[in-house]
């Protein structure tokens, strides 16, 4: 039985980190596919209304299809950052009536913690985890 009770906090404790590591990459790999997803739309959107349409609709898409995935915490607009770039990729600021060379979103201050799964350890346990910064970006050429 001793040996049993050793075995099996051993057993839970692996299977607990599978899990939780398992859903960070699950996050990493949603916010990634949110962001290219919001990026190749702003790369195709009319130059007429790229700043008052077109960001706007390109956080919208990251922060849906992102929240899709069943984050936790949710991803919010505040977390979604959308820019546009010259050729060289220096900054420039998103205008109507001017294309930009490149547009880039990111996402910022979204955290998941990755000791919620972990059972003995965590605010009155032994060990503490604590959180892992998820910060995804996407690049691409402004193509109209």
């Amino acid at each position: 039985m001793v040996e049993l009770a050793v075995v099996m906090v051993l057993m839970l404790l692996i299977v607990a980190g599978v899990i939780g590591f398992g859903r960070a990459f699950w996050y990493a790999d949603a916010l990634s596919k949110s962001v290219r997803d919001g990026a190749r739309l702003l790369s195709t959107w009319p130059v007429e209304d790229i700043n008052s349409k077109g960001v706007v609709a390109a956080k919208t898409l990251v922060v849906y299809s992102a929240n899709a995935a069943n984050l936790s915490p949710p991803l919010t607009d505040e977390n979604v950052q959308v820019q546009c770039l010259g050729p060289s990729f220096s900054e420039a600021t998103c205008a109507n009536g001017t294309a930009p060379g490149n547009v880039r979103v990111s996402i910022t201050g979204f955290n998941v913690n990755l000791g919620a799964w972990f059972p003995f350890i965590g605010d009155a346990g032994v060990i503490e985890y604590g959180s892992a910064g998820l910060t995804p970006k996407s690049t691409m050429r402004y193509l109209k």
